[in-house]
Order: structure tokens, then sequence, then C-alpha cells
């Protein structure tokens, strides 16, 4: 196998899931690159641990009180999935249908949604909408339990143009008024477990309210509304039905796949005034859309195979988020083969780098590519990488100093070091100014290369993973 040929399996797994080792790399060049893609988003993932020891150690998973234990539960899924392919489309939609716990308080109707991101993010898109829009978290944060015949809150309508399918300048304020109509009569109530009335229409005895999706026809303003120039009694399946007809959300979407997937754009409230990084990937995106019936799945399929993605113009172009750092050091580490208290430890350093998961600043979600980095959060993604790639305690650093060890002999050169290590780490991508900073530290530090020792090789992982080229996939 070609170096090139690992060199894009080693691309195409940072952007698909959280980083491969150089074994897995290996085995997934011998299946051939389209293969591959079509295993990833088609396998369904396989854990190592059950959820129900998972549980035992994250006591509030699912539970109505808390959310710190969904999100290390989630991070735990992410290091130990044989497929994180899934676990990464629940992050993709996390960061555009944003929901948090700062307003919910309540940590199971979050755990449901990712659930949610999980089974429906690669099906049909209107599926997903809908899905969506009967989700007891999103109808919570955007208050549609709040909107009533006679009374309509504009927030999920207003938000359901702006920042779930088409996007600003596409729409009128009239249209957002009408969607808001549609969407009357959609609300939720408390789980059907509940035995009487008064239990179902209380908060107790369960703590915070378990809430499920209910329509009320009585509370639904069914009178004829005008959207998008089309005219009807329309009810919300009726608008996203028009919704995702148009142009405008076949680019929308396809703008976000391309951000998330291939290379950073700006933030989504720019996005009316810049042009995407490239236009003529976005239309083909589109068309795929169109042409599979909306089908998210296949417009992935499209976009891995497509030369856009595989172009080296784009390896290392997006800044990983804190999510991603955490998931894909942790990946390597392998310090927690089995669910352990301290992975609450490990996911809070996601909101010390500015990402708590499910617990995102506001509707819009965070602003990902540079703007994850700041002088206070770059402190934070380099303290942690550094410290975990150069604890020789880990089984998977064990493994890595091993085997550069034993594939190093004194008449090989410092490059050849280097790239040993750097293909072990996943084969990471480095500039000519940080490959002769990490010569400059082995010639300063090691008389021969006979002689690595543990000392040796955690201090130069420790550099390596302060590296710029550490922070991006």
């Amino acid at each position: 196998m070609s170096n090139k040929d690992v060199m894009l399996m080693a691309h195409l797994m940072r952007r698909v899931g959280f980083g491969s080792s150089k074994d897995e790399l290996e085995k997934y060049v011998k299946n051939g690159y389209d293969n591959q893609v079509d295993l990833i988003i088609d396998s369904e993932p396989n854990y190592e641990i059950s959820k129900h020891l998972i549980n035992r150690y994250q006591p509030d998973y699912g539970s109505p009180m808390g959310n710190t234990s969904n999100g290390a539960s989630w991070l735990y899924k992410m290091i130990w999935s044989d497929s994180p392919f899934k676990e990464k489309i629940s992050l993709f939609w996390h960061g555009i249908f944003a929901t948090g716990y700062a307003k919910l308080a309540n940590g199971i109707v979050l755990h449901d949604q990712i659930k949610m991101f999980s089974k429906f993010g690669l099906g049909n898109y209107r599926d997903l909408l809908i899905q969506l829009s009967k989700d007891p978290a999103m109808i919570i944060w955007l208050d549609n339990c709040e909107s009533h015949k006679g009374a309509v809150n504009e927030n999920y309508g207003r938000e359901l143009l702006e920042l779930f399918s088409m996007g600003t300048g596409n729409y009128t304020e009239k249209d957002i008024k009408e969607a808001s109509r549609a969407f009357t009569g959609w609300t939720i109530a408390n789980k059907d477990y509940m035995t009487t009335k008064s239990q179902r229409d209380s908060v107790w005895p369960y703590g915070r309210l378990a809430m499920h999706f209910e329509y009320k026809e009585d509370d639904h303003d069914g009178d004829e509304k005008i959207f998008l120039g089309e005219k009807g009694f329309f009810n919300g399946e009726d608008i996203i039905d028009i919704i995702c007809k148009q142009k405008a959300t076949a680019k929308f979407i396809s703008r976000h796949m391309y951000s998330f997937f291939v290379e950073d754009e700006p933030p989504v409230p720019e996005w009316p005034y810049k042009e995407p990084n490239n236009p003529q990937a976005i239309e083909l995106l589109s068309e795929v859309y169109f042409d599979t019936g909306y089908n998210i799945k296949e417009m992935l399929r499209f976009l891995f195979k497509s030369e856009f993605f595989k172009s080296e113009k784009v390896w290392n172009k997006r800044v990983k988020s804190p999510i991603e750092l955490v998931a894909g050091t942790l990946r390597i580490t392998k310090e927690f083969e089995r669910p352990d208290k301290q992975q609450s430890s490990a996911n809070s350093h996601t909101s010390f780098m500015g990402q708590h998961a499910m617990n995102p600043p506001s509707v819009e979600g965070w602003h990902w590519g540079t703007e994850w980095l700041d002088s206070g959060t770059v402190v934070e993604r380099v303290n942690f990488s550094s410290s975990k790639l150069g604890n020789v305690n880990n089984s998977g650093i064990r493994k890595i100093i091993d085997n550069v060890k034993s594939n190093i002999s004194n008449q090989d050169s410092t490059d050849f070091l280097i790239e040993n290590i750097l293909e072990e780490l996943g084969s990471i991508i480095i500039s000519k100014t940080t490959k002769d900073t990490l010569k400059d530290f082995i010639d300063s530090k090691i008389n021969s290369l006979e002689s690595l020792n543990d000392e040796n090789m955690s201090e130069l992982l420790q550099l390596i993973g302060a590296m710029p080229e550490f922070q991006r996939a």
C-alpha cells in the first residue's frame, strides 16, 4: 500500500470519526477507499461495554436531574465504538439543532434527543425535521409549548427557517408567522407511564417533567395559511414538506455538511454575506439532496467519495472542536478501557475548552473553526493533549512507545523517528517548521536513537500534543 493511500484514509477517519491508529489504517486501506466509505456509512456501531455497565458508573445517565453524566457517557461511546460515525453524526446535528441544559434543566430529554439524532440523522431530511419538531427538548427550548391558537409564539417558526433549514434572506416575516401558526398544538405532556391525570399534569413525583410529544388538535390554528407562496390549511408536516422542496434548504444543509466534514466555513450568521469556500461542491451536494429524495446518508456517501473531499488541499483544514479533540486523544491513549467515574472529569475538559456537550451557549450553537481558539482555550487544549499523550502508563501510549522503539535502530535518521511516531498516532501531517522543531528537540535531548527511553518518548509525545497540527483534523 502507498503512503498516500494511508494518508487519505487517515483524513477520512479523522472526519467520519475521531481518528484511527496505524494498525487500523492499514486494515482499512486493504478494504479499498470506496468500500471503506460504504462500510462506515452502512454499518451499525458496536460498543465493547454494555449500556448497563456504563450506567453503573454514570448513574444519572438519562435521568431528569442532570446532564454531566450524559456527556461523559456519550464521550465514552465516541472513544470505544468500533464505528464512531454514528456519534459523529449526532455531534453534527447537535451543533445545528442546538438545545441545552441551561434552559431545560432536564437531562433525560437531552439524552433522548441525542438518541434521536443517531436514529434519524442519516435518513430523510424531512423525517428528521418532523422528529425535531416533535422533540420535547426542542419544544421547550424554543417555547413551542407556549404557542397556542390565537396566541402564537414565533420562536420555533423563526429558527426552523433561519437556523434549521433555509437561512436568512430566503423567507419573509409573513412566512415566519404562518409557519408558527401551523405548529400551534405541537406541545408536550408528561410520560405515559404516569398513571393518573394529576400525575401526568405535574412535575412530581419524578422530580422533573419527563416529557413526550403531544398534539392538541383543539389548540391548533387550522385556518388557511400562505407559506412560501403556497396556500392551504397547513399543519406542521405541510410546512416541512414545503421547506424541503426549496433550493435554499438544499444549499443550506449542503454548506453545513461541507463545513463540518470538509473544511471550516464562516459562522452561519455570516453566510448571507460570504460565499461558500467551494460553491461547486455545494451545488453538487444540493443535486444529490434532490436526486435522492432528501437522503442525508447518500449526500454524505457522495461527499466522502468526491474529489473535493479527497483533495489534499482540505487535509488538516478543520480545527477540531473540543469534543473532537478530547475524544480523539482518548482513543489514542485508551485510558478508559471500561467505564470509570473519571470519565466525568475528562468530559469536563471540553467545557474548559469552550464546548459543553448538551449545553450550547445559544440557539445558534457553537461557532466552529478558528473561533474555538483564544488565549484561554488554547492553553486548555494544549495542556490536555500534551498531558494525555505524555502519560506512559496509558495502554495506548505504552503500545506506541514499544512499537517505535522496536522499529528504530541507531542507523536510522531523526526524520525516520519522527515519521514513525506520527504514523503511530494516525498519520498526522506536519509542516516543515513543526518538523524542524521536533528535530531540534530530539537532537538536544537524545544522544542516540537506540538509547530512547520512556522519559524521552514522553517528552517528545508531549511536544507533539502541543503542535498546531494536533489541534486540526
